[in-house]
């Protein structure tokens, strides 16, 4: 018979929230559902190998140093993960909004357990000292949106030097990639004009409002509001944490629910995602 985590937990005199960091440490489990489960003769064996186990009543840490918080930008995909997370009854977790940047400031402070991450970005250097963990959501198509009647104008990237644009903030992956895309086309020296919105779905809404003729996003974005699209390119977007706190039930209902055939199929129906690897974990050594 498989044992819980209660039950291990009260085998090794141990908390149960300390069995999540001897998961980290080795201890022998397998996935039934979205739960953990346990065989008792493989913990006592790995008991006795001398791997260090807290007493009871000894201060806990738990798997993850955070509360179930996600900093990413409001990509559709991450709507898409919430809304099926909640759907299906998993441990819910928590949204705060955040540039790219931003949120790998608040994964190295600690603040939240998983940060959107995309493009070809370094983790900032503290977050460099541990093993962090990638997982894979989409692969997406990042560029300019626009509106409709605008497309006979705007056939090429310096076509849209000059309009008032609706632009992300300097640590946005897209600025990032538009900001590279001016540079290789010669054309970095031409300073982009318009007001700056910290999210996708406010970049968006400016063109639609008329505040801008076009705005950096991505073509999920354009085709949720029925905005037309010029690509800058494709790049991966995955949720990045602490390799450490892949146990922590909020990272497994997010892994779990991208690999999903549910989230899966909820993808294939919008422009410019590739969800095919969507759940794949991936390591950065």
């Amino acid at each position: 018979m498989l044992l819980k985590t209660t039950e291990v937990a009260a085998l090794l005199r141990v908390h149960p929230k300390q069995i999540y960091r001897l998961l980290e440490q080795g201890l022998p489990a397998r996935r039934v559902g979205s739960e953990w489960r346990f065989v008792r003769s493989e913990v006592l064996a790995w008991s006795q190998t001398g791997e260090a186990i807290a007493p009871a009543g000894a201060p806990v840490t738990p798997t993850s140093s955070t509360s179930t918080l996600l900093a990413a930008n409001g990509d559709v995909v991450i709507d898409l993960l919430l809304e099926h997370i909640a759907a299906a009854g998993r441990t819910l977790v928590g949204f705060v909004p955040a540039d790219r940047g931003e949120a790998l400031r608040l994964l190295e402070a600690q603040r939240v357990l998983m940060a959107g991450y995309h493009g070809d970005a370094h983790p900032p250097q503290e977050l460099q000292q541990v093993r962090l963990a990638r997982i894979h959501l989409v692969r997406r198509h990042i560029g300019l949106a626009y509106a409709p009647g605008e497309k006979t104008r705007l056939r090429r990237l310096g076509d849209f030097l000059g309009l008032p644009l609706a632009l992300r903030p300097a640590t946005a992956g897209v600025r990032v990639a538009f900001d590279a895309a001016l540079e290789a086309e010669g054309l970095a020296k031409k300073k982009p004009r318009g007001a700056v919105y910290p999210s996708h779905r406010e970049a968006v809404f400016a063109v639609l409002r008329g505040e801008a003729k076009a705005a950096l996003t991505t073509s999920a974005w354009a085709e949720r509001v029925g905005l037309g699209f010029f690509s800058l390119g494709e790049e991966d977007y995955d949720l990045l944490l602490r390799a450490r706190d892949l146990g922590d039930p909020a990272a497994v209902a997010a892994c779990e629910t991208a690999q999903g055939k549910p989230f899966r199929a909820a993808l294939r129906g919008i422009a410019g995602y590739d969800a095919k690897h969507a759940g794949t974990i991936r390591y950065f050594d």
